[in-house]
């Protein structure tokens, strides 16, 4: 790993308190950043993984709504004692400024700025946790140094009837920031690429000095929503040098230029659904075999995958799909589908583009169609879940496109009551 251009302290702050409700029912009992994601990780990882890669290794992670499953995951696969210049440390909310949980992304930091003060750095990476990609984090960092910024927002261009989800951002034509709407309802296009606009990614790099200033003075000002879309940035702006970091620069040691800028908010069923089954393909957007950039995530004890039996009418088989450690296909046949951590598919059994979660067993004979199962869920013999003869459905979860979600077992005490 090269070093930093810049001798600068760099404090990595992850926001991973989101609720993620437009991802219910996956988030019953869990934060978005906890959400399992393509057989055997949580979304976590890749924020974790990109500042751990990037060289970047003196990390909190600011946790909030329905926190235990991700620290517990974040303590089996990231905690560490470390020292003071090298660790990863899970920052429950704790109400310090008052009764209050934290009331936005501003807030969160605002309130661990005695974390800051202690670690003294510089600069301030400030990433959410909600998303799926790769990034070299040092590259942005050294554009910001190399800018004199105040800060820096990763932006990326999209098509702008998507534009309204995010915020925009207007820059001039050495990307400093110019203007910035947190999702506004008519987003102003890219001038050179009128069906696009510019839109932030939700991660920051600030100056250390710049930023506890800047939060300091939101957090006097009783109208602020403590955002750092909708508050934090439109100020500093007016006054300081911020500049947009083009994500389409930023460069994955031993990538491709078409495997470059893969992002994806995974903020619906929908979006999740897509970003999962994408991987089984031949060649995904998503390169998760790239050993140069790993993507890390807790390490289980499981036993091998086993396909068993080879009868015309009983034959374990994977076609065209990711199946995790543990899982067991005793006859039964996966295609175009993810498969977790130990799951057990029966003779007879069909699963087709589907997203199954750990420990799930789908009993003989079943039929599984464009679905997700989240995890312990015990599917009984000859059910049809999904399609057109899909049965249950009425206790179930099913998006506007057709995707049956069977939340997981523990949730709903008539789930873990009987099969389906």
């Amino acid at each position: 790993m090269a070093p930093f251009r810049t001798t600068q302290r760099v404090l990595a702050v992850v926001l991973a308190g989101g609720r993620g409700q437009r991802l219910d029912p996956l988030t019953r009992s869990r934060s978005k950043p906890a959400v399992p994601f393509g057989a055997k990780y949580r979304i976590v990882d890749f924020v974790l993984s990109n500042l751990v890669n990037s060289g970047l290794e003196r990390i909190y992670v600011l946790t909030q709504y329905k926190a235990q499953s991700l620290l517990e995951h974040l303590q089996r696969s990231w905690i560490s004692l470390g020292s003071r210049d090298s660790f990863i440390t899970a920052v429950p909310a704790q109400m310090k400024s008052g009764d209050n949980w934290y009331l936005g992304t501003a807030d969160c930091i605002y309130q661990n700025l005695d974390l800051l003060h202690r670690s003294e750095p510089d600069v301030v990476a400030v990433f959410g946790a909600d998303h799926v990609y790769k990034m070299n984090v040092r590259q942005m960092i050294d554009f910001h140094t190399d800018h004199e910024a105040a800060a820096t927002v990763a932006c990326l261009a999209v098509p702008i009837g998507e534009a309204t989800e995010f915020g925009v951002v207007e820059v001039d034509d050495q990307w400093r920031i110019r203007g910035f709407e947190e999702k506004p309802a008519n987003p102003k296009p890219l001038p050179q690429r009128p069906t696009h606009a510019l839109v932030s990614m939700g991660n920051y790099i600030f100056d250390s000095k710049t930023m506890v200033e800047a939060l300091r003075e939101d957090a006097a000002d009783a109208d602020s929503s403590r955002d750092f879309g909708k508050n934090i940035l439109p100020k500093l702006i007016q006054h300081q040098p911020v500049y947009a970091y083009d994500f389409l620069r930023n460069r994955i040691p031993s990538e491709t230029d078409d495997e470059a800028a893969y992002w994806r908010d995974l903020g619906t069923i929908e979006a999740y659904f897509e970003a999962n089954l994408d991987l089984k393909n031949v060649v995904p957007k998503l390169n998760l075999y790239n050993w140069n950039w790993p993507i890390r995530t807790a390490s289980y004890d499981d036993p091998p995958a086993k396909f068993v039996f080879d009868e015309d009418d009983r034959r374990g088989r994977a076609v065209q799909s990711i199946v995790a450690g543990g899982c067991i296909l005793s006859g039964g046949y996966v295609k175009d589908s993810v498969l977790g951590r130990n799951v057990h598919v029966h003779t007879g059994a069909e699963v087709v583009d589907s997203v199954i979660l750990d420990n799930v067993h789908i009993g003989r004979g079943a039929r599984i169609h464009r679905a997700i199962i989240d995890k312990n869920v015990r599917i009984a013999p000859d059910s049809i879940i999904g399609g057109p003869a899909g049965q249950h459905q009425e206790h179930f979860h099913v998006t506007e496109s057709g995707i049956v979600v069977i939340p997981r077992a523990l949730d709903s005490p008539e789930h873990s009551a009987r099969n389906f």
